[in-house]
């Protein structure tokens, strides 16, 4: 079972963490969002979850997910997510439409991706992770891949004390498995086929669930982002009931950086389509 912070009642809505992070990110966000049973999961390998002798494909973040929504009795849910778990909400709402209220998401996976829609520092990155031996020593013997996303992909370097809460549940080498097994899941030039095929088929739920009102926040100023101005209008144009809002100056772990910007916009996307009220008809 997922372990996961919890507060409010009301409509559930599930904020999900993405590589290598945990339901710590939310911190700064939860508290500035408003009514609601706020729930923030960690995802299994990750924060105070479980880490099982698996091999943290997507297939099987998504399927330990799965059963955490299960087990909760979670229906009729707004999502909220960031990098993977952005796509591990995308996943899962086309699989459960019937259960699914709202979806926001921002610095996500929101389509297969080519090697170009990455920045050439991004790119070399991501070559070196998946190569054997390289991979391993940045992320599992160096921890490099942890530190750097909460130094570099971030306008502003988190406290140390907000670092080690992040390093926390990664002390040794074989703890960080699944940080590497995320690093190497990136959508890139058709790799991973079976990770692709997941997410064509989620753009196809995105693109045709025209009444279930979408979010995506962007930001700019780095080179870290996932979703710049391309992406964007990418997802304007194949994203359905799709609202798109400016959040100002961020890296890609934006919650560090903008916070309540992204608390205020939720909010008032949840208020302005009626997203906390229990019982509409839909």
């Amino acid at each position: 079972m997922l372990h996961h912070e919890e507060t409010g009642t009301g409509t559930p809505i599930v904020f999900l963490h993405g590589n290598p992070s945990s339901s710590h990110s939310w911190r700064h966000v939860l508290p500035h969002v408003g009514g609601g049973r706020l729930l923030a999961p960690d995802l299994i390998g990750m924060g105070r979850s479980p880490k099982p002798d698996i091999a943290y494909t997507f297939a099987d973040h998504a399927d330990h997910l799965g059963r955490w929504f299960d087990a909760l009795g979670l229906d009729d849910v707004v999502l909220v997510g960031h990098d993977w778990g952005g796509a591990l909400a995308f996943d899962w709402a086309a699989r459960h439409p019937d259960r699914v209220r709202g979806l926001a998401f921002f610095e996500t996976i929101v389509k297969p991706m080519a090697w170009t829609d990455l920045s050439p520092q991004a790119a070399e990155r991501s070559r070196r992770i998946r190569t054997p031996g390289a991979g391993e020593d940045m992320v599992l013997t160096q921890d490099l891949f942890i530190r750097q996303a909460f130094t570099g992909g971030v306008r502003t370097p988190v406290a140390e004390a907000d670092l080690a809460a992040y390093l926390a549940p990664f002390p040794t080498p074989e703890s960080r498995r699944p940080v590497l097994a995320w690093a190497r899941q990136l959508p890139l030039g058709g790799d991973p086929a079976e990770l692709v095929t997941r997410i064509e088929a989620y753009d196809g739920w995105l693109a045709a669930s025209d009444r279930t009102p979408k979010l995506l926040m962007t930001f700019e100023g780095s080179p870290t982002l996932l979703i710049g101005e391309e992406m964007a209008r990418w997802c304007a144009k194949h994203i359905a009931a799709l609202d798109v809002v400016a959040c100002g100056e961020a890296g890609h772990h934006a919650q560090e950086d903008r916070p309540k910007e992204i608390a205020a916009e939720i909010s008032s996307w949840l208020d302005r389509h009626g997203l906390r009220q229990r019982g509409r008809e839909w």
